[in-house]
């Protein structure tokens, strides 16, 4: 369980579901976390879920200038980063019909925009075997009901692990995505019990091993990514989507 013994790591999105399960995943691991959000009360209540060294930092995944000063605060904290997992999300789904352009810009600004700028930020303080993982969706490989910006936005986000690795590699910064399918989250919650229940029985039947991913599951790749033994591993996205991807559905 230690895979990751000294490593100092962060989590943008990590009070939550696929970001607070890796939280959980990379402090048994042995890593120093700093974890995201933009509510305190939601930042405190995921610590007390948490074990081990832990930051909780308020930061609003869709504010530009704010990745400087969230970099600015891991530098007055840690030594160096090793690890960076670009989580935080805006996740709106729509029909084309009712979006605004104030709506897509904040989708984009979450998506694709900020964590751009919030790798620029965080270049002082790589370590020169450092790990950046950016977490995208299936929706970025395949069209389905109302993603149609949502899975834009991702594609451009993990377009990134070219470019940017490309880019640092004489840094020793690897960059690569984590693309999840249909895993089980409170993304839906707010649709209420009933509406959610139908929404995962619609996705589940569209997979093709007949169920739903857990935010464990997509937390242990995310290990695999962050730690040495992906250090071959670079520019490439890592798809734990049960195959929707890939096979017709």
């Amino acid at each position: 369980m230690d895979r990751l013994k000294g490593k100092y790591a962060l989590i943008t999105g990590g009070t939550s579901g696929i970001g607070l399960e890796t939280a959980r995943e990379f402090l048994a691991e042995g890593a120093s976390v700093a974890i995201t959000g933009r509510s305190r009360e939601r930042l405190d209540e995921a610590a007390r879920q948490l074990d081990g060294p832990l930051l909780t930092l308020v930061s609003d995944a869709g504010d530009v200038p704010g990745q400087s000063a969230l970099a600015a605060r891991l530098q007055a904290e840690w030594p160096r980063l090793d690890i960076v997992m670009s989580n935080a999300a805006d996740t709106t789904h729509l029909p084309i019909e009712e979006w605004t352009e104030e709506a897509f810009d904040r989708l984009l600004a979450v998506n694709l925009k900020a964590p751009f700028f919030l790798v620029k930020a965080l270049l002082p303080l790589f370590s020169r075997q450092s790990s950046v993982i950016l977490v995208g969706s299936v929706s970025a490989f395949i069209g389905h009901e109302n993603a149609t910006v949502y899975g834009a936005a991702k594609a451009g986000l993990l377009s990134y692990a070219r470019g940017l690795t490309h880019e640092l590699k004489g840094r020793g910064v690897r960059v690569n995505g984590l693309s999840p399918g249909p895993t089980v989250t409170n993304a839906f919650k707010a649709l209420g019990e009933e509406r959610q229940a139908a929404v995962y029985e619609e996705l589940r039947r569209t997979v093709p091993l007949h169920r739903l991913g857990s935010a464990t599951e997509m937390a242990k790749a995310a290990v695999y990514l962050a730690s040495d033994e992906s250090a071959y591993t670079a520019g490439t996205v890592l798809r734990v989507d049960g195959g929707i991807g890939e096979l017709a559905y």
